[in-house]
């Protein structure tokens, strides 16, 4: 049998890199509730004490930055005092007039992948999804132990035998912590706190490796600890690895953003594709130029596992979804504000978001 050992990996709301989405998909979220045709890309870097917000808005709503991004760093945990730097622009002339017109066209050019299959019951790859899982649950218990701070990560590497998953190898938990914890109390917390509850212990075995804190002392986190910039998490957003990623990231940017737009509406093809038991896996390729308001290209991939041809595939497709601009925004409601919800623990295959809705697909 041919085994193969993949790994993918995620992070909780107080790492440096998702303090800074969140503050993104606040200041989005906050601007199309006042103002659904807003046009946002508003990012934030954050380094120990300073809150860099920069970017450009196309919008009518009145946004106070600095308590958007102070109320966030409350919420997520963090107490210390920041100094908030504030650089905001309206859009560019040029690309407004590129995305307004008759019909809504795309803000840029890029390419957005989309994916699924059945490996779990969220039409996500077990790897990711349990990674996920597990800095959810992880997120969760520090939020009642006071022991446990904000920043963490999750690490979760699964065996395949020709192509199928037979089991969970090796889990990686990294968790910010006091000084009032030891290391041994703290493993012994994390696996029966966090790892027991979450992974299928079908899927563990006597082999199944466990890392926890691997580093040791885990004291100093969040901005403290590293730097964090809006869209550097852009593999733990998407697919874990499983496929390959687009040109740009998902947080800060409005609906007419086909980078995060697309590749939502990609997933929703994906997902009921395999949900409609056209293929076990598949992949979906987009493509748009800025100012044209259809995809200048579309290909889809089953590797094999297609029920029917990638070709039959690709006319069943054409048939039951419409790529453009306008139609996503519409087709998935995306002019609400929805944004902070997709921050942490994935963009895809959380059952409440529209893009993760069942939809029959005629054939």
């Amino acid at each position: 049998m041919a085994k193969m050992f993949f790994t993918s990996e995620s992070v909780t709301s107080g790492h440096p890199d998702k303090i800074c989405d969140l503050i993104a998909d606040t200041i989005l979220d906050e601007a199309i509730r006042q103002d659904p045709d807003s046009h946002m890309a508003v990012e934030a870097t954050i380094k120990d004490d300073l809150i860099l917000i920069y970017g450009e808005a196309g919008t009518n709503a009145v946004l106070d930055y600095e308590a958007i991004a102070k109320s966030v760093l409350r919420e997520i945990g963090f107490n210390e005092d920041y100094y908030v730097v504030v650089k905001v622009n309206k859009q560019s002339p040029e690309i407004n007039q590129a995305v307004t017109q008759d019909e809504v066209a795309a803000g840029d050019q890029g390419i957005m992948f989309g994916y699924a299959n059945n490996e779990t019951e969220s039409y996500m790859p077990f790897a990711i999804d349990c990674a996920h899982k597990l800095a959810k649950r992880l997120e969760e218990v520090r939020r009642g132990d006071s022991r446990l701070g904000p920043d963490g990560k999750t690490q979760v590497t699964v065996e395949y035998e020709d192509g199928v998953l037979k089991r969970v190898d090796t889990i990686v938990v990294s968790t910010q912590h006091t000084k009032d914890i030891t290391q041994e109390e703290l493993r012994e917390l994390i696996m029966d706190k966090v790892i027991r509850p979450v992974v299928d212990p079908k899927l563990i075995d006597d082999d199944t490796k466990y890392f926890i804190n691997p580093s040791g002392s885990f004291i100093v986190g969040g901005s403290w600890g590293d730097s964090g910039t809006t869209g550097r998490k852009i593999v733990v957003d998407t697919y874990g690895g499983y496929a390959p990623i687009g040109g740009g990231c998902f947080s800060s940017k409005d609906p007419t953003k086909v980078d995060r737009s697309a590749a939502y509406y990609a997933r929703y093809v994906c997902r009921n594709i395999v949900a409609n038991d056209l293929a076990d896996k598949v992949q979906l390729q987009l493509s748009y130029a800025i100012g044209k308001p259809r995809p200048t290209s579309v290909n889809v991939n089953t590797f094999g596992t297609g029920k029917i041809s990638d070709g039959e595939l690709m006319e069943v497709i054409s048939r039951n979804f419409d790529f453009s601009v306008s139609n996503i925004i519409k087709e998935l409601d995306l002019k609400k504000p929805i944004y902070r919800r997709t921050t942490n623990y994935g963009h895809f295959g959380k059952a409440d978001l529209p893009w993760e809705q069942y939809r029959k697909i005629e054939r």
